[in-house]
């Protein structure tokens, strides 16, 4: 039955939709015009996703250092979007990528919630009350001549326009269409008093945002429903509670294919809507008497029941800030413990297999920590192929003695081992990239997809050069035998210097790195590679050095200049000094964090 239910749901919605239409001719009007809606709606939040250029991830990333600052971003972008929806998205990718707090994604939560109040007053304020269709014929011309022009920017706009002018005709249709549907038929009839009346029509309102998948377009309905009088107040307002809680499903579903932390945030989206409706439906009786008293102050009409609604949805979602604000810590802790961390599997992915959506800043972060991680594992058997220990090469005081006493066996089936731990990585992130590469991607990030793509065959470029040296490093190093023991540990050394300092680099600050001192160690190891060459030379003739062990060591030699080269590719792809918008977040997140240690010691 699971398998059939959401077909069974979508043929339940058109027989109705037809039912309907069969019924009143009306209500084929109301219905284009929600359709006219919902479409402008999704062109909106498409415009502001190219015209923005990564805008509203920039702003996202400053509202991480703390709670008043995530709930600010959250009531503004969705005000300017008005689109809740987008919001939560973009919070899910910033959160699985690892990009912001849970904390912060909550706070955006709780701001994107109080931000949908002003798509209700704009309706009730402006939709009802002017020609609206008037102004959206030049948004659509406007909007369809911007749409075709070459900049990105240019056509976000125009979808954003059009948009906008689409959403303002599917305004004017549902409008009309309930005029006209009022003239036939009351509605009224259906009104329900009481508990029964709230529990009824706040299912109404959330099955209805469920289906429609925007709560914009629930509140766009019961407000021109409630001004031409085919609802009744009393049950516009259970509407307008179920309507915020149906909204918690556009995050449920989000959350799906997103992590554990995704996961987090749309169980505690839901508690905090959940929380709120539950509040407002008990105490409903002096919410609305606080409503009327607020209205009569603003001069707001005893009859001007749209606009008092809108009241009455701000002034409710302003009651679940205030009862769930407090309890954050309480909150965080709570889902902490209910969705578990899961352990991190050293062979599998960690950061890719989330839902990402399509910003370039979570691609990009994300993949550059899955490279991490493939380079982490490939850099621990690099070590134990030739006879080393990353963790004691990086605690290492004297790297070059740490080197020379490592003589004992490291048990490693290096086939085994890459299969385990690298090779499955490797292809998640070529399939990774070949997927995202098919977006609509700014060129820098395209270009940047690619140089991390780059990297990760760089990483196991590097792995299957030292592959080669594990034989004859056993051979050489587990025992001392004069001259040739000293030179493939001169090797090692190379190797654990450079593995060494890409560690340093991880830990190092994005505004502390630098990538010159990459170029320097490719000048070191090619100047070194000649003074290597001549020493074997002066070993052989001086016979210190058979002519068996001297091709042995040459070819390794050849092997290990390949593996180093290539590790410096792949450190320079990954800690390049970079312009774009990822850097940039990079500072900004960075700053943050010193900005909350700097509140937290004063």
């Amino acid at each position: 039955m699971k398998r059939f239910a959401p077909h069974v749901q979508l043929g339940l919605i058109l027989a109705l939709l037809l039912l309907a239409f069969w019924v009143s001719a009306d209500f084929q009007q109301i219905a284009a015009g929600v359709a006219l809606f919902l479409l402008g709606m999704v062109l909106l939040e498409d415009g502001f996703k190219a015209m923005g250029g990564g805008l509203l991830e920039r702003l996202l990333a400053r509202s991480t250092g703390s709670l008043p600052r995530a709930m600010g971003f959250g009531i503004a972008a969705t005000t300017i979007t008005q689109s809740s929806s987008l919001v939560s998205v973009i919070a899910i990718s910033f959160l699985s990528a690892g990009l912001i707090s849970l904390q912060a994604g909550i706070g955006i939560i709780f701001g994107a919630n109080l931000g949908t109040t002003t798509g209700a007053w704009l309706i009730a304020g402006v939709g009802l009350k002017v020609d609206i269709a008037r102004y959206a014929m030049p948004m659509l011309a406007f909007g369809a001549v911007l749409m075709f022009q070459r900049g990105p920017g240019l056509r976000g706009a125009g979808r954003a326009l059009l948009g906008v002018g689409i959403v303002f005709l599917g305004i004017a249709f549902i409008k009309d269409g309930f005029d006209a549907f009022s003239a036939r038929f009351d509605l009224t009839q259906l009104a329900l008093a009481g508990l029964l009346g709230l529990v009824v029509y706040t299912a109404l309102g959330a099955a209805a945002t469920v289906v429609m998948q925007s709560s914009h377009a629930t509140m766009l309905l019961v407000i021109t429903a409630l001004a031409s009088g085919q609802i009744s107040y009393e049950n516009a307002l259970a509407v307008a509670i179920g309507a915020n809680l149906g909204t918690t499903v556009t995050a449920l579903i989000g959350a799906t294919q997103a992590n554990f932390q995704g996961k987090r945030l749309a169980l505690g989206h839901l508690i905090f809507n959940a929380v709120t409706a539950l509040t407002a439906l008990v105490l409903i009786v002096p919410l609305r008497m606080l409503v009327d008293g607020i209205s009569d102050l603003a001069g707001i009409g005893a009859q001007d029941f749209a606009l008092r609604l809108a009241v009455f949805h701000t002034l409710f979602n302003l009651l679940g800030l205030v009862l769930m604000v407090p309890q954050m810590s309480r909150l965080l802790a709570y889902l902490e413990r209910r969705i578990a961390e899961p352990v991190p599997s050293v062979s599998r992915p960690r950061f890719i297999n989330a839902d990402l959506g399509d910003f370039p800043v979570t691609l990009l972060t994300a993949l550059k920590n899955e490279l991490r991680h493939l380079y982490t594992n490939a850099a621990t058997l690099s070590a134990e192929a030739i006879n080393l220990r990353l963790v004691d090469l990086i605690a290492s005081k004297d790297l070059r003695l740490t080197v020379e006493r490592s003589r004992e066996a490291i048990g490693l089936d290096m086939d085994r081992r890459y299969a385990e731990k690298v090779k499955s990585l490797h292809a998640a992130i070529i399939e990774f990239t070949a997927r995202k590469a098919a977006l609509p991607l700014p060129a820098g990030a395209a270009r940047r997809l690619q140089e991390l793509r780059d990297a990760a065959n760089a990483v196991v470029r590097a792995l299957k050069a030292i592959k080669h040296l594990q034989r004859n490093t056993r051979r050489f190093t587990e025992h001392p035998q004069g001259e040739v023991t000293a030179l493939y540990d001169a090797l090692r050394g190379e190797i654990a210097d450079i593995l060494v300092a890409i560690e340093a680099l991880e830990q190092t600050p994005p505004e502390g790195r630098s990538s010159l001192w990459i170029a320097e160690e490719r000048r070191a190891l090619r100047e070194s590679a000649r003074q290597v060459n001549e020493r074997v030379q002066v070993l052989l003739q001086t016979r210190r050095l058979s002519a068996a062990d001297a091709t042995s060591f040459l070819n390794d030699s050849r092997y290990a200049q390949e593996a180093m080269e290539a590790l410096l590719d792949a450190a320079e792809a990954m800690y390049r000094d970079e312009d774009d918008a990822l850097a940039e977040i990079e500072r900004l997140l960075a700053t943050d964090d010193e900005d909350e240690a700097t509140e937290s010691l004063s």
